[in-house]
């Protein structure tokens, strides 16, 4: 560490690089010339981080977003400093370095953040609540998308040997295909059609649970319920996933942050349609996507939003229709942020304004 007479002298305009790995993070701090004044080890725990950074007066702290992000910014910003969490997006040049090392990347987060912040793209972290209970989302989801690649795999089996199991719906799967699944591989594919049933149970407890969160911590979200095709699913991670609904000035703003929006790669006079950023939560984006396949499928009831889609994908090719489906997607996630904002009666269709009467 340094020694006292170095900390004072340095205490003004202290910035910290730090390179987060899961046994050991590398620290770089910079003084307010940006001159290296110390480049040190230390392991990642709560205990050895607080006793480095305790010993440091307020200073600003860079860190790149990642799997120990979330605790750590907690625990620097409640020691006092100031907390940058990169992303990882805007720092690229550590990713693709031809000198990639933990020491350089942490000298590295330093400058970036002690020149300007704002090239970081600074990501703010959820609070501790928030992320338990996103958390609950992830956990659903993975269970989700694991039950699907099983029932995937079990209909491609049968198929490779001639056979076709009945059609059906994923949650109903393992009621109605175990007596068609062929003989020759009932040994192979029954006891996975007996852990799909175990996934479909566990799934619905998880669902169980979503439904008795909102109630009890987000009443807010029976606001965002109000437009068919969003339920309690799409309502929780749409209120974690933002977390602030203050974050925004307008709520347009919502579409670029979950990467509902086109990529720019503009050159001159050419400016080619390139597909979204996907930038933000993936699990909310795929959520809001799927609430626009119901809006726009046979089922989903009159609306504004619903006849702008169709307007939008017309009666063009494949790619157009799925233009329209994330386009309705953005403006739904645009019509949620302003129904928890303003605490409006969600309106399918506007009231039309009565023609002026003229004076005869």
């Amino acid at each position: 560490m340094t020694n006292g007479s170095t900390k004072a002298r340095t205490a003004a305009g202290l910035t910290v690089g730090i390179d987060v790995s899961d046994i050991f993070s590398h620290l770089c701090i910079l003084d307010a010339e940006g001159n290296v004044i110390e480049e040190s080890r230390v392991r990642t725990t709560t205990t050895a981080l607080e006793r480095q950074f305790r010993t440091l007066p307020g200073c600003r702290t860079v860190l790149e977003v990642g799997t120990h992000s979330p605790w750590l910014s907690r625990l620097l910003a409640d020691l006092g400093h100031e907390v940058i969490v990169a992303n990882p997006r805007q720092v690229r040049l550590i990713a693709e370095s031809d000198r990639k090392r933990d020491r350089a990347d942490a000298e590295l987060l330093a400058r970036l953040g002690r020149l300007d912040p704002d090239l970081l793209r600074p990501i703010r972290h959820r609070g501790p609540q928030a992320q338990q209970d996103l958390a609950l989302l992830r956990a659903r989801d993975t269970l989700v998308r694991t039950r699907t690649n099983l029932v995937n795999h079990v209909r491609g089996a049968v198929k490779a040997l001639g056979g076709r199991l009945p059609a059906c719906s994923t949650a109903s799967f393992h009621k109605k295909v175990a007596a068609h699944v062929p003989e020759a591989l009932r040994g192979a594919l029954l006891p996975l059609i007996t852990t799909v049933a175990d996934l479909a149970a566990r799934i619905q407890e998880y669902d169980r649970r979503v439904e008795q969160i909102t109630e009890e911590r987000y009443p807010e979200g029976r606001r965002l319920r109000q437009v068919p095709g969003v339920g309690p699913l799409t309502s929780l991670a749409f209120l974690l996933v933002i977390e602030d609904s203050t974050r925004f000035r307008k709520s347009r703003g919502v579409g670029p942050y979950l990467g509902l929006v086109p990529r720019q790669s503009q050159s001159g006079e050419r400016e080619p349609q390139l597909s979204i950023t996907k930038a933000g939560d993936p699990l909310l984006r795929r959520l809001l996507v799927q609430s626009a396949h119901y809006i726009l499928g046979p089922f989903g009831p009159d609306s504004e939003l619903r006849r702008w889609g169709l307007r939008l994908a017309g009666a063009g090719s494949g790619r157009s229709k799925k233009r329209a489906v994330v386009a309705v997607a953005r403006k739904l996630a645009v019509l949620l942020h302003r129904l928890w904002v303003t605490g409006e009666v969600y309106q399918p269709i506007a009231a039309e304004q009565p023609a002026p009467v003229r004076a005869g």
